[in-house]
């Protein structure tokens, strides 16, 4: 008898650790519905984006990152978005939420050039 009581004092200490751990507001299902957000990856490497084209839903989150050696940009032709000068393995990220096409290049070598379709 005196180890039930032993064992039913600790699961009580136990349960309320457990609730205090639980996510705020709607808990695991909202964690869960942020996590799946879509998302997508350029690298730019020898002075290229690759993808040079990318097909992406409205609501992608689209991150470019620099594998290069020397340092790159990604600006939009009508400037709807740029990145500072980004150096090796450093990253840009921009969330799409109107579809379209989205021509953008370097503006530190303008030959290299890339658009991101969004549907």
């Amino acid at each position: 008898m005196r180890i039930s009581v032993c064992i039913a004092r600790l699961a009580v200490p136990v349960a309320a650790a457990a609730i205090l751990l639980l996510p705020a507001g709607r808990g695991s299902i909202a964690s869960a519905t942020q996590a799946s957000a879509p998302s997508a990856e350029v690298k730019i490497d020898n002075f290229s984006f690759s993808p040079a084209a990318l097909t992406v839903a409205a609501g992608t989150t689209v991150t470019w990152i620099n594998h290069d050696d020397i340092p790159h940009t990604v600006v939009t032709d009508d400037h709807v978005f740029k990145s500072k000068v980004l150096d090796t393995d450093e990253k840009f990220s921009y969330t799409f939420n109107r579809p379209g096409t989205y021509p953008y290049f370097c503006s530190v070598h303008p030959k290299m050039t890339g658009k991101v379709i969004v549907q």
